[in-house]
């Protein structure tokens, strides 16, 4: 029987090929990785405002409370998932992405949940409002927000009272001239301005934008010609007129 160099030599050149692969995989990429550590967490928030809770500091604070600070650790021992999960508790935070580097870095990207209300009702619930009518717990950051008081269910604050709200933030003049959204028994909804020592009755909480249109043009042409302080009470309950009470 004579010997068959050609195949033999293919069986060699095939178990070469593979201890390649192997060493390459575990004498190579394994021994890095384990010996790298993170050397920088990179936290970014997607549209980071000062009205917003969440900022590097306190998401930092969240993960070392779960012992998830990647900082020095070993990068085997990093756990996105989890580092992502974590973080998706917390009521601030409306999405939560995080990956690893080849560098050495940990990247978190955030999205948080934006309060545009601070509710104190006459029943003593005390929360904030995001855009989207969901309920943010008590913090113990200070925001410039609007602040809602009188007769506030958390219902009547999440279906109605956010619609009015986000009408207000979405024009500037409004956003820094209304400080306060006071709800009477009836539902119906009164504001008091920064500037001018009067109260802006809007009746029911409907057509909120063409309330305020009405309300900008009766400030441009009759208060900045009266003055701001003449009146106690501008009502724009009803379409059509502006009802106002002098001192």
């Amino acid at each position: 029987m004579s010997f068959n160099w050609k195949k033999s030599l293919i069986v060699v050149f095939d178990i070469a090929i593979a201890a390649y692969l192997i060493l390459a995989v575990t004498a190579f990429n394994k021994p890095a990785e384990r010996a790298s550590v993170c050397s920088e967490v990179k936290i970014d928030i997607d549209d980071e405002m000062p009205d917003g809770f969440l900022n590097a500091n306190e998401i930092k604070q969240i993960l070392e409370r779960q012992r998830l600070y990647p900082l020095a650790q070993p990068m085997m021992s990093v756990n996105a998932r989890d580092i992502e999960e974590a973080l998706r508790k917390s009521p601030f935070v409306q999405q939560a992405e995080c990956y690893k580097a080849q560098n050495g870095h940990v990247c978190i990207s955030l999205k948080q949940r934006m309060p545009i209300m601070h509710v104190m009702a006459t029943n003593g619930d005390n929360y904030y409002v995001d855009t989207h009518g969901s309920i943010l717990p008590e913090t113990h950051f200070a925001s410039d927000l609007v602040v809602a008081t009188g007769w506030i269910t958390k219902k009547y604050a999440q279906k109605t009272l956010t619609q009015a709200a986000n009408e207000v933030i979405r024009d500037k003049f409004w956003q820094s001239q209304i400080v306060q959204i006071n709800v009477l028994t009836d539902g119906s909804i009164e504001m008091v301005p920064r500037v001018g020592d009067h109260i802006l009755y809007l009746g029911s909480p409907n057509n909120i934008a063409r309330k305020l249109e009405r309300l900008r043009k009766f400030y441009l042409y009759g208060l900045n010609q009266a003055g701001w302080n003449k009146y106690t009470y501008i009502s724009v309950e009803f379409d059509n007129q502006i009802i106002c009470k002098k001192k």
